[in-house]
């Protein structure tokens, strides 16, 4: 293993075993604390695309003229994962991103999809986000966790975007959800349906496969340089610890 992900790895080791044992699991036993989840998690499901497109944008060429843009391996890392993310199939076959898939989740399990579509909205209107997470009235945890995630998109650095996306969610992802996808739709029958379908595909699909993508990408774009893996160390642990703030959220949500 690389000595250099095997530091980052050593760093967040403790914080990434608080998030996969967190509490809130736990307290969601009723269809009611699926629905508290959803409407906080869904901000974080939305501002995940983000940070894989502001990764398209830097390593692929997205203007034109169409040029030759970086190099060919990062290029097709961050390609193959858009695909697989940004238009997957849903458990019916039809096209759709994990996000849109995410929305008929709430749908079905009756979460309140409000506030996310009041945001999006907004979004297209060229309103800015901080603008339009206050205007949507989203809950703090769900604001803060998102402006972090805009303040790593606005520092214009690949390989801190990269290792973010690769050890604050990709690789992240399938072992936090494996906590949730247990037993869920037996307990609700005809209303989990469409969610364990998006828990179960992002197990597949991160943990066998995009995380793997990733971790290249990240080895890639910091290389031998040891200011970047350290700068990419530092944004990983403050991820971490926002996804950890963003989950106690949801806790104190689950048991008021």
């Amino acid at each position: 293993m690389n000595s250099h992900v095997a530091h980052i790895q050593a760093a967040i080791a403790d914080v990434r075993e608080n998030i996969i044992k967190h509490p809130v699991y736990a307290e969601i036993k009723t269809i009611e604390d699926v629905q508290r989840f959803m409407e906080v998690h869904v901000f974080a499901v939305w501002d995940f695309m983000s940070l894989l497109k502001v990764l398209q944008r830097e390593l692929t060429c997205v203007n034109l003229p169409w040029i030759p843009v970086g190099d060919a391996e990062t290029r097709q890392l961050i390609n193959e994962i858009v695909l697989g993310e940004e238009s997957d199939v849903d458990q019916d076959g039809v096209i759709m991103s994990h996000f849109e898939m995410y929305l008929q989740a709430m749908k079905q399990a009756g979460a309140n999809t409000g506030g996310i579509e009041s945001f999006i909205e907004n979004i297209r209107k060229g309103i800015p986000v901080h603008e339009a997470l206050n205007i949507a009235k989203v809950s703090e945890g769900a604001r803060a966790f998102v402006r972090f995630t805009f303040e790593i998109i606005q520092s214009n650095k690949p390989h801190v975007h990269a290792a973010v996306f690769t050890f604050g969610r990709e690789d992240l992802i399938p072992g936090m959800f494996v906590s949730l996808v247990n037993d869920l739709n037996e307990r609700f029958p005809n209303q989990i349906s469409k969610f364990k379908y998006y828990l179960d595909r992002h197990i597949e699909v991160d943990g066998d496969h995009h995380s793997h993508l990733a971790l290249r990408m990240t080895q890639l774009l910091c290389g031998d340089d040891a200011s970047k893996w350290a700068e990419a160390e530092e944004a990983v642990v403050k991820a971490l610890e926002m996804r950890k703030n963003l989950w106690n959220q949801v806790l104190e949500l689950s048991v008021a």
